[in-house]
């Protein structure tokens, strides 16, 4: 696996474990098990949201990784 690969695929990996444990640490420190199911619903709802993003933009990363490395082989 090339150094920038490597790299990129740690960050995604990186980042979605600090979004989760920032999302369970907020579950729990903001009483969010005793709240309404809406409630529930939205945080869970945000915290996917902001998943899909963190991840997207690593996928973007990594494929443009990808490709520059291809480029560079030509």
């Amino acid at each position: 696996m090339a150094e920038g690969l490597k790299r990129e695929v740690l960050w995604l990996v990186g980042a979605v474990l600090l979004v989760d444990a920032l999302f369970v640490a907020t579950y729990f420190l903001a009483g969010l098990r005793s709240t309404t199911d809406a409630a529930k619903v939205a945080f869970t709802m945000g915290w996917t949201l902001v998943t899909l993003v963190v991840v997207l933009r690593g996928l973007s990363r990594i494929r443009r990784v990808r490709f520059e490395s291809k480029d560079i082989r030509l």
